[in-house]
Protein backbone atom coordinates (compact mmCIF):
# COMPACT_ATOMS: atom_id res chain seq x y z
CA UNK A 1 0.00 0.00 0.00
CA UNK A 2 1.28 3.11 -0.97
CA UNK A 3 1.20 5.59 2.13
CA UNK A 4 -0.61 8.88 2.14
CA UNK A 5 0.93 12.25 2.13
CA UNK A 6 1.56 13.59 5.65
CA UNK A 7 0.04 17.14 5.75
CA UNK A 8 2.73 19.98 6.10
CA UNK A 9 3.66 22.37 8.71
CA UNK A 10 2.28 25.41 6.85
CA UNK A 11 -1.20 23.53 6.00
CA UNK A 12 -1.21 22.94 9.79
CA UNK A 13 -0.26 26.63 10.58
CA UNK A 14 -2.49 28.33 8.47
CA UNK A 15 -5.72 25.58 9.67
CA UNK A 16 -4.65 26.81 13.02
CA UNK A 17 -3.72 30.96 13.42
CA UNK A 18 -5.66 31.72 9.87
CA UNK A 19 -8.54 33.82 9.73
CA UNK A 20 -11.97 31.91 9.25
CA UNK A 21 -13.68 32.88 6.73
CA UNK A 22 -17.52 31.26 6.24
CA UNK A 23 -18.18 30.69 2.66
CA UNK A 24 -21.70 28.85 2.96
CA UNK A 25 -23.25 26.26 5.26
CA UNK A 26 -23.08 22.06 4.35
CA UNK A 27 -27.49 21.87 4.13
CA UNK A 28 -26.91 18.16 4.06
CA UNK A 29 -24.94 17.54 7.24
CA UNK A 30 -26.86 16.86 10.17
CA UNK A 31 -25.26 19.13 12.81
CA UNK A 32 -24.12 22.43 11.64
CA UNK A 33 -21.04 22.41 9.15
CA UNK A 34 -19.87 25.54 7.53
CA UNK A 35 -17.35 26.02 4.79
CA UNK A 36 -14.97 27.90 5.03
CA UNK A 37 -11.76 29.66 3.96
CA UNK A 38 -8.29 29.86 6.37
CA UNK A 39 -6.39 32.55 5.28
CA UNK A 40 -2.94 33.56 7.12
CA UNK A 41 -0.80 36.88 5.90
CA UNK A 42 3.16 36.53 5.98
CA UNK A 43 5.74 34.12 5.39
CA UNK A 44 4.78 30.92 5.70
CA UNK A 45 1.26 32.01 5.40
CA UNK A 46 -2.08 31.03 2.72
CA UNK A 47 -5.35 30.33 2.05
CA UNK A 48 -6.81 26.92 3.16
CA UNK A 49 -10.77 25.47 2.35
CA UNK A 50 -11.87 23.93 5.03
CA UNK A 51 -14.90 22.15 6.88
CA UNK A 52 -15.81 23.85 10.14
CA UNK A 53 -17.89 22.33 12.56
CA UNK A 54 -18.86 24.17 15.63
CA UNK A 55 -19.28 22.08 19.23
CA UNK A 56 -22.41 24.21 19.57
CA UNK A 57 -23.84 23.40 16.76
CA UNK A 58 -24.06 19.90 17.59
CA UNK A 59 -27.21 17.91 18.40
CA UNK A 60 -27.12 16.13 21.93
CA UNK A 61 -26.78 12.10 21.51
CA UNK A 62 -28.00 9.66 24.14
CA UNK A 63 -25.37 6.83 22.76
CA UNK A 64 -22.93 9.42 22.53
CA UNK A 65 -23.27 11.07 25.99
CA UNK A 66 -19.27 11.75 26.61
CA UNK A 67 -17.38 14.02 24.98
CA UNK A 68 -17.95 16.46 22.24
CA UNK A 69 -18.32 15.06 18.50
CA UNK A 70 -15.79 17.88 17.62
CA UNK A 71 -13.69 16.24 19.96
CA UNK A 72 -14.37 12.25 18.70
CA UNK A 73 -13.40 13.43 15.02
CA UNK A 74 -10.17 14.83 16.43
CA UNK A 75 -9.28 11.51 18.33
CA UNK A 76 -9.98 9.25 15.04
CA UNK A 77 -7.55 12.09 12.98
CA UNK A 78 -4.87 11.36 15.83
CA UNK A 79 -5.03 7.57 15.34
CA UNK A 80 -5.01 7.81 11.91
CA UNK A 81 -2.02 9.88 12.06
CA UNK A 82 -0.90 7.37 14.06
CA UNK A 83 -1.70 4.45 12.12
CA UNK A 84 0.55 6.73 8.71
CA UNK A 85 -2.15 6.08 6.93
CA UNK A 86 -3.42 9.64 6.76
CA UNK A 87 -6.94 8.73 5.89
CA UNK A 88 -8.48 11.24 7.86
CA UNK A 89 -7.89 14.68 6.23
CA UNK A 90 -5.63 17.24 8.69
CA UNK A 91 -7.90 18.11 11.59
CA UNK A 92 -7.96 20.18 14.64
CA UNK A 93 -9.66 22.08 17.23
CA UNK A 94 -9.75 25.69 17.20
CA UNK A 95 -12.18 29.10 17.79
CA UNK A 96 -14.33 30.01 14.82
CA UNK A 97 -16.98 32.65 14.24
CA UNK A 98 -19.14 30.26 16.31
CA UNK A 99 -17.00 29.38 18.80
CA UNK A 100 -15.03 26.73 19.28
CA UNK A 101 -15.43 23.55 16.90
CA UNK A 102 -13.73 20.96 14.95
CA UNK A 103 -11.85 22.79 11.53
CA UNK A 104 -10.38 20.19 8.85
CA UNK A 105 -9.15 20.61 5.45
CA UNK A 106 -11.18 20.61 3.23
CA UNK A 107 -10.39 17.52 0.35
CA UNK A 108 -10.60 18.53 -3.35
CA UNK A 109 -12.69 15.88 -5.63
CA UNK A 110 -12.52 16.09 -9.36
CA UNK A 111 -16.13 17.34 -9.75
CA UNK A 112 -15.61 20.19 -7.68
CA UNK A 113 -14.78 21.99 -10.59
CA UNK A 114 -16.12 19.71 -13.68
CA UNK A 115 -14.81 20.98 -16.80
CA UNK A 116 -16.24 20.10 -20.48
CA UNK A 117 -13.57 17.39 -20.83
CA UNK A 118 -14.71 16.10 -17.73
CA UNK A 119 -18.03 15.52 -18.63
CA UNK A 120 -17.13 14.25 -21.91
CA UNK A 121 -15.03 11.24 -20.31
CA UNK A 122 -16.67 8.05 -19.87
CA UNK A 123 -18.37 8.07 -16.26
CA UNK A 124 -17.59 5.01 -14.41
CA UNK A 125 -19.26 3.55 -10.61
CA UNK A 126 -17.53 5.33 -7.80
CA UNK A 127 -15.70 3.97 -5.68
CA UNK A 128 -19.11 2.90 -3.58
CA UNK A 129 -21.95 2.59 -5.41
CA UNK A 130 -25.27 0.96 -7.04
CA UNK A 131 -25.35 -1.65 -9.92
CA UNK A 132 -28.30 -3.05 -11.51
CA UNK A 133 -28.38 -6.46 -9.88
CA UNK A 134 -26.60 -9.21 -11.89
CA UNK A 135 -24.33 -6.61 -13.31
CA UNK A 136 -21.43 -6.49 -11.24
CA UNK A 137 -18.76 -4.13 -12.74
CA UNK A 138 -15.44 -5.84 -12.75
CA UNK A 139 -12.84 -5.19 -9.83
CA UNK A 140 -16.10 -4.38 -7.24
CA UNK A 141 -17.57 -6.52 -4.71
CA UNK A 142 -21.04 -6.77 -3.77
CA UNK A 143 -22.02 -5.65 -0.47
CA UNK A 144 -25.92 -6.30 -0.45
CA UNK A 145 -29.15 -6.46 -3.01
CA UNK A 146 -32.23 -4.00 -2.50
CA UNK A 147 -34.81 -1.60 -4.54
CA UNK A 148 -34.09 1.42 -5.67
CA UNK A 149 -36.63 4.33 -5.65
CA UNK A 150 -38.50 2.69 -9.00
CA UNK A 151 -39.04 -0.56 -7.51
CA UNK A 152 -35.89 -1.73 -9.41
CA UNK A 153 -33.38 -4.20 -8.34
CA UNK A 154 -30.27 -2.70 -7.07
CA UNK A 155 -26.90 -4.02 -5.59
CA UNK A 156 -24.56 -2.25 -3.23
CA UNK A 157 -21.30 -2.38 -4.47
CA UNK A 158 -17.36 -0.79 -3.64
CA UNK A 159 -14.42 -1.04 -5.21
CA UNK A 160 -12.21 -3.89 -4.47
CA UNK A 161 -9.60 -1.38 -3.71
CA UNK A 162 -6.41 -1.72 -1.17
CA UNK A 163 -7.28 2.11 0.10
CA UNK A 164 -10.71 1.10 0.85
CA UNK A 165 -9.22 -2.35 2.37
CA UNK A 166 -6.90 -0.23 4.65
CA UNK A 167 -9.62 2.48 5.23
CA UNK A 168 -12.32 -0.69 6.31
CA UNK A 169 -9.12 -1.96 9.06
CA UNK A 170 -9.22 1.88 10.48
CA UNK A 171 -13.52 1.70 11.25
CA UNK A 172 -13.18 -1.62 12.69
CA UNK A 173 -10.12 0.23 15.46
CA UNK A 174 -11.75 3.22 15.38
CA UNK A 175 -15.49 1.76 16.14
CA UNK A 176 -17.21 3.67 13.16
CA UNK A 177 -20.66 3.53 13.27
CA UNK A 178 -21.28 5.84 10.10
CA UNK A 179 -18.88 4.63 7.85
CA UNK A 180 -21.53 5.93 4.65
CA UNK A 181 -20.58 5.77 0.90
CA UNK A 182 -20.62 9.73 1.15
CA UNK A 183 -18.07 9.73 3.93
CA UNK A 184 -15.26 8.60 1.29
CA UNK A 185 -14.17 11.22 -0.92
CA UNK A 186 -11.52 10.63 -3.51
CA UNK A 187 -9.65 13.17 -3.93
CA UNK A 188 -7.63 15.22 -7.31
CA UNK A 189 -4.53 13.69 -5.46
CA UNK A 190 -5.90 10.18 -6.21
CA UNK A 191 -5.84 9.53 -2.34
CA UNK A 192 -8.83 8.21 -0.49
CA UNK A 193 -10.30 10.07 2.36
CA UNK A 194 -12.74 9.42 5.21
CA UNK A 195 -14.55 12.14 6.89
CA UNK A 196 -17.24 12.88 9.48
CA UNK A 197 -15.88 10.53 12.05
CA UNK A 198 -18.19 11.92 15.02
CA UNK A 199 -19.75 8.58 15.70
CA UNK A 200 -16.58 6.65 16.04
CA UNK A 201 -14.51 5.48 19.46
CA UNK A 202 -17.47 3.65 21.47
CA UNK A 203 -16.84 1.53 24.22
CA UNK A 204 -19.45 -0.72 22.89
CA UNK A 205 -19.37 -2.99 19.35
CA UNK A 206 -21.14 -0.40 17.03
CA UNK A 207 -19.34 -0.80 13.66
CA UNK A 208 -21.63 -0.10 10.99
CA UNK A 209 -20.63 0.52 7.21
CA UNK A 210 -20.39 0.02 3.79
CA UNK A 211 -17.32 -1.67 3.38
CA UNK A 212 -17.96 -4.85 4.16
CA UNK A 213 -16.22 -6.74 0.69
CA UNK A 214 -13.77 -8.21 2.95
CA UNK A 215 -15.58 -9.57 5.80
CA UNK A 216 -13.84 -13.00 6.90
CA UNK A 217 -10.80 -12.57 5.18
CA UNK A 218 -7.50 -12.10 7.18
CA UNK A 219 -5.65 -9.04 7.49
CA UNK A 220 -2.10 -8.92 5.61
CA UNK A 221 1.01 -8.48 7.56
CA UNK A 222 1.97 -4.86 6.45
CA UNK A 223 -1.50 -3.73 7.99
CA UNK A 224 -0.87 -5.89 11.56
CA UNK A 225 2.77 -4.09 11.69
CA UNK A 226 0.93 -0.81 11.87
CA UNK A 227 -2.07 -1.84 14.53
CA UNK A 228 0.70 -2.72 16.47
CA UNK A 229 2.34 0.88 16.73
CA UNK A 230 -1.33 1.68 17.67
CA UNK A 231 -0.86 -0.89 20.44
CA UNK A 232 2.08 0.61 21.70
CA UNK A 233 0.83 4.24 21.84
CA UNK A 234 -1.64 3.19 23.80
CA UNK A 235 0.54 1.37 26.66
CA UNK A 236 3.40 3.09 26.36
CA UNK A 237 3.92 6.15 29.17
CA UNK A 238 4.87 9.38 28.63
CA UNK A 239 4.40 11.34 25.35
CA UNK A 240 1.85 8.72 23.46
CA UNK A 241 -1.20 8.44 21.72
CA UNK A 242 -3.29 7.84 24.70
CA UNK A 243 -1.95 10.88 26.33
CA UNK A 244 -3.17 12.70 22.99
CA UNK A 245 -6.60 10.91 22.96
CA UNK A 246 -7.41 11.66 26.56
CA UNK A 247 -8.73 14.81 26.47
CA UNK A 248 -11.13 14.09 23.82
CA UNK A 249 -12.27 10.30 24.52
CA UNK A 250 -12.92 8.74 27.93
CA UNK A 251 -10.04 6.54 29.58
CA UNK A 252 -12.66 3.32 28.83
CA UNK A 253 -13.03 3.97 25.27
CA UNK A 254 -9.04 4.46 25.14
CA UNK A 255 -9.11 1.31 26.70
CA UNK A 256 -11.49 -0.15 24.23
CA UNK A 257 -9.69 1.45 20.99
CA UNK A 258 -6.85 -0.77 22.53
CA UNK A 259 -8.40 -3.62 22.85
CA UNK A 260 -9.63 -3.77 19.49
CA UNK A 261 -6.17 -3.68 18.30
CA UNK A 262 -5.19 -6.59 20.29
CA UNK A 263 -7.44 -8.10 19.01
CA UNK A 264 -7.35 -7.76 15.51
CA UNK A 265 -3.48 -8.62 15.98
CA UNK A 266 -4.86 -11.78 18.09
CA UNK A 267 -7.14 -12.82 15.29
CA UNK A 268 -6.40 -10.91 12.19
CA UNK A 269 -9.54 -11.50 10.28
CA UNK A 270 -11.65 -8.72 9.52
CA UNK A 271 -15.15 -8.99 11.19
CA UNK A 272 -18.12 -10.06 9.40
CA UNK A 273 -21.76 -8.08 9.56
CA UNK A 274 -23.35 -10.29 12.32
CA UNK A 275 -25.10 -7.46 13.94
CA UNK A 276 -28.86 -5.98 13.48
CA UNK A 277 -27.72 -2.85 11.64
CA UNK A 278 -24.41 -3.19 10.07
CA UNK A 279 -25.13 -1.04 7.64
CA UNK A 280 -25.56 2.78 8.25
CA UNK A 281 -28.85 3.90 6.93
CA UNK A 282 -29.21 5.95 4.14
CA UNK A 283 -26.21 4.09 2.71
CA UNK A 284 -24.89 7.31 1.12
Amino acid sequence: MTPSVSPTPADEEVLQRGELTVLGRIRSASNATFLCEASLAGPGGGTLHCVYKPVAGEQPLWDFPDGTLAGRELATYLVSAALGWNIVPLTIIRDGPAGSGMVQRWVDQPGDAESVEDEAAPAGPDLVDLCPTGKLPPGYLPILQAYDYAGDEVTLIHADDARLRRMAVFDVLVNNADRKGGHILHGVDDRVYGVDHGLCLHTEDKLRTVLWGWAGKPVDDDTLERVSMIVEGLTSPGDSLADALAPHITRAEIAALRGRARNLLDIPVMPSPDRRRPIPWPAF
